[in-house]
C-alpha cells in the first residue's frame, strides 16, 4: 500500500494580527488534524501562503511541525520554485527528521516546455534525500505538465507520485493506464477526489481538510474501500462548502471556516485579504448544515 494512501492536508499557516506566524495556533492546527484522523500533513504547500514566507520562517515552521507531531503522523515538505539550482540546494540541505517526502510544484512564471519540466524534476530528484511527489497545478503555474512528462518522470527512482490539480481527466486516465508499479496518482482538487479515486487515485491532498479533517478523511476512506454508495452523500454535502472556500481565493475561505470552528484566526498576508461578509455568512451557513448532517 502507498505510504500516502488516504487524506493528506495542505496545512495553512496561522498569523497574528501583526502578520507574524502564530506558533500557538499552529500547534492547535496540528492537533486538530491529527485528532481528525487524516493520514498525513503537507507543510509549506501553496495553501500555507508559502510564497509570502521568508526562508527563516519556513525553516522554523518545518522544525516546529516536526517537533509537535513527534512522528505521530507522516509529514511532507513543500519545497519548490522556478529556479532549479535553488530548489536543488533547498532539498539537499533540508533537515529530513520527521519528514517522509517532498512535494515540489512545476516551475511557475517562466513557463518551461515539457523537456524543461522533465530536466528540472530529474535534477531535483537527484539532489533530494527524500522521495519526490510531483505537483501539477496549471492554474497557478501557467503551464501544464503533460501525462507523457509525468510518465517519463515516474520511471526515475526517487519520484513516487504526482499530486494532480489540472482537472484534466484525459491526463488522469493516461497516467493511470501507463504508470509503473509504485507510482501513485493523488488528487489535488477536493471537489473531484471521489471520481479520481474511482479511476485509481490513492487519495487526496486536501484544502478543506484543514477545517473539516474528519468529514474529509471519512469520505476518502469510503472511496478507497470501494463503498461509493456511502461516500457519495458525504461528497455531495461538502461540495458547496468547498466552492465557497475557493470563491475569494485560497486559503482565505478555509481560514474563515477554521476561525468559526475555533481552530485559528483568519489573518492572511497581503496580497491576500479576508473574505467578504457575504461569503463569510455563506461559509458559516454551510458549516451549520454539515454539522447537522454529521450528527
Amino acid at each position: 500500500m502507498s505510504r500516502f494512501f488516504g487524506t493528506g492536508v495542505a496545512m495553512v499557516t496561522p498569523f497574528l494580527e501583526d502578520g507574524s506566524v502564530n506558533f500557538d495556533a499552529l500547534e492547535n492546527i496540528i492537533e486538530h488534524l491529527i485528532n481528525g484522523k487524516v493520514e498525513y500533513i503537507v507543510v509549506m504547500g501553496t495553501t500555507a501562503e508559502s510564497a509570502t514566507l521568508t526562508k527563516e520562517e519556513k525553516h522554523k515552521i518545518f522544525e516546529f511541525t516536526a517537533t509537535i507531531t513527534n512522528k505521530r503522523i507522516p509529514l511532507v515538505a513543500g519545497i519548490g520554485g522556478n529556479y532549479t539550482a535553488e530548489v536543488m540546494d533547498a532539498v539537499s540541505k533540508f533537515n529530513i527528521n520527521g519528514y517522509e517526502a517532498i512535494l515540489s510544484v512545476v516551475p511557475y512564471y517562466n513557463k518551461p516546455n515539457q523537456e524543461g519540466i522533465y530536466q528540472h524534476y530529474k535534477a531535483v530528484a537527484k539532489a533530494s534525500k527524500l522521495p519526490i511527489i510531483l505537483y501539477n497545478v496549471p492554474g497557478r503555474t501557467g503551464v501544464t505538465m503533460s501525462a507523457a512528462t509525468t510518465l517519463r518522470l515516474a520511471d526515475l527512482d526517487n519520484i513516487i507520485a504526482v499530486k494532480e490539480a489540472s482537472a484534466n481527466f484525459d491526463i488522469f486516465n493516461e497516467i493511470l493506464a501507463k504508470k509503473p508499479n509504485g507510482f501513485d496518482l493523488i488528487s489535488g482538487d477536493d471537489p473531484i477526489t471521489l471520481p479520481m479515486i474511482a479511476l485509481g487515485a490513492v487519495g487526496v491532498i486536501s484544502v478543506i481538510g484543514n477545517a473539516l479533517p474528519l468529514q474529509t478523511s471519512n469520505m476518502v476512506r469510503y472511496c478507497l474501500k470501494g463503498d461509493f454508495k456511502a461516500a457519495q452523500p458525504q461528497h455531495s454535502s461538502l461540495l458547496e462548502f468547498t466552492r465557497l472556500c475557493f470563491v475569494e481565493g485560497n486559503p482565505a475561505g478555509v481560514k474563515l471556516a477554521m476561525k468559526t470552528l475555533g481552530v485559528c484566526d483568519d489573518n492572511l498576508r497581503l496580497p491576500l485579504v479576508k473574505v467578504t461578509q457575504e461569503t463569510k455568512l455563506k461559509i458559516n451557513e454551510q458549516l451549520d448544515l454539515i454539522a447537522l448532517q454529521t450528527v
